[in-house]
């Protein structure tokens, strides 16, 4: 990588969920350890020689990348919901209820992992085709085995993907095959694996550990409990399960712990919400429960996809209910394989379309989202839920270079003109008098991997 990385064009983000800011002739410059140093807005093309000079930068100590007008950067994508080893099943079991699917298909497929060298080739194939469709960040569940988890660990850390990483806990409603002998041998191996993580990343550059209990059901008390001490014992440990996905799930959760009537106050009691905690779906809400998601600070990943194919029915999580009680720490899961697809622009098209189909349920009430809603949990807002909106989400200064290059048209080659008129992969064409804004709409609605061009983490080149 050069000393200094320095991108002069249109740059698209997000620093709020109402809007999405398009800046064009913007120039950002990154420096040691792929952290932002400059971002000028409004440098005019005729003075960009001059600014660079300004800015200490000559010929000899940077690489400079001028985009073309059907190019544009934009922060790299944030998965805050992904089940690492369902890479390999993805779009098996649609139409099955989810603890069918899981049943049927998933535990199967997950106990593959007890083989290192499995784990090692799937783990390779789901991280890099991850960080081919611009993934730079992941929040992953790995299975319940720990050399795996490490494994996983080391290929992220290896690949360049800024990911937290937990494998999970789950010591009863399992089949024999795939299951926990006891909750101190789960505990066990998370303590392990959270020891391991740290000392293959101590300086916490890209990965970092994160408490994974699957959900309650697969999780006795002994072990939640467990899983809660650690948690008020590092109180830098984020948390991640997931929270009222199907209605049968609702029903056997609160079956096995009688106690309770909602989930809110199960997890609660065992030290497991707080605002290091990311909730997995989170579709059907009560009022109780959506206020005190407020007060506690969780944050939400929405899984469109998933919700939509898989479970129990046409499952739309109140997205809208929960901005309007002032709730943003929302992001975007692929949740694949319970997803069947392993885009966020997918993830973030299907976002859009359930707000639709809940704005009909709900007779107008709540309010259908916007593209630069849908666009900011893909980015800033899936930042916020993985406690790195610090770090990444958005283009600033003191904030690492994670980001995608789109290209939405074919070049004619090095020094030749650009072909407006021949879209990459299947985007809608661009034409010449489309502007900025237009411009990114294409290919968030109609874009894939192949208009991603290159993609960066922490200024390092990873596609």
């Amino acid at each position: 990588m050069a000393k200094h990385l320095v991108f002069y064009g249109t740059i698209v983000h997000s620093q709020d969920i109402d809007h999405v800011d398009i800046l064009e002739n913007t120039l950002i410059l990154t420096g040691e350890g792929g952290v932002i140093t400059a971002l000028e807005r409004d440098v005019p093309p005729n003075q960009l020689e001059e600014k660079l000079k300004a800015l200490g930068l000559d010929t000899g100590n940077h690489e400079l990348h001028q985009l073309h007008r059907a190019e544009f950067l934009i922060p790299g994508f944030v998965d805050t919901h992904n089940h690492a080893p369902q890479w390999a099943q993805r779009g098996l079991g649609r139409g099955l209820q989810i603890l069918d699917w899981l049943n049927q298909i998933t535990f199967k497929n997950e106990a593959k992992y007890a083989d290192v060298r499995y784990a090692r080739k799937a783990y390779t194939q789901a991280v890099k085709g991850f960080l081919n469709q611009g993934v730079t960040t992941a929040s992953y569940y790995a299975s319940l085995h720990g050399p795996a988890t490490k494994v996983l660990a080391e290929i992220c850390f290896a690949e360049g993907q800024r990911a937290l990483i937990g494998k999970c806990n789950m010591d009863r409603n399992s089949p024999s095959f795939y299951v926990e002998q006891s909750a101190q041998e789960s505990l066990a191996a998370t303590r392990d694996l959270i020891d391991a993580i740290k000392q293959l990343d101590p300086s916490v550059s890209l990965i970092k550990p994160i408490l994974t209990p699957r959900f309650a059901i697969s999780c006795t008390d002994e072990l939640l409990r467990g899983l809660g001490q650690l948690a008020k014992e590092d109180t830098d440990l984020p948390i991640q399960t997931h929270f009222n996905e199907a209605q049968s799930e609702i029903d056997t959760t609160l079956s096995l712990f009688p106690d309770f009537t909602n989930e809110v106050d199960l997890y609660s009691h065992f030290g497991l919400l707080n605002d290091r905690t990311i909730l997995a779906h989170c579709c059907h809400m009560t009022p109780y429960e959506t206020q005190k998601f407020k007060q506690l600070g969780c944050g939400i990943a929405h899984c469109p996809v998933a919700n939509t194919t898989v479970g129990g029915g046409f499952m739309a999580a109140p997205i809208r209910e929960f901005l309007e009680q002032g709730i943003t720490k929302i992001g975007l899961g692929t949740d694949s394989g319970g997803g069947f697809s392993s885009s966020i622009l997918d993830a973030m098209r299907q976002a859009f379309i359930v707000s639709n189909a809940k704005e009909m349920m709900t007779g107008g009430k709540d309010k259908s989202l916007s593209v630069d809603e849908c666009f900011y949990m893909a980015t800033l807002g899936g930042a916020k839920v993985c406690g790195l909106d610090h770090k990444v989400g958005s283009f600033a200064v003191g904030k690492e270079f994670d980001a995608c290059l789109v290209r939405t048209c074919e070049s004619g080659g090095e020094g030749m003109e650009w072909d407006l008129d021949v879209p990459l992969g299947v985007m809608t064409p661009i034409e010449a008098g489309d502007n900025p804004r237009t411009i990114f709409e294409k290919f968030v609605m109609s874009g894939d991997d192949r208009n991603i061009a290159r993609v960066w983490v922490k200024g390092g080149c990873v596609k």
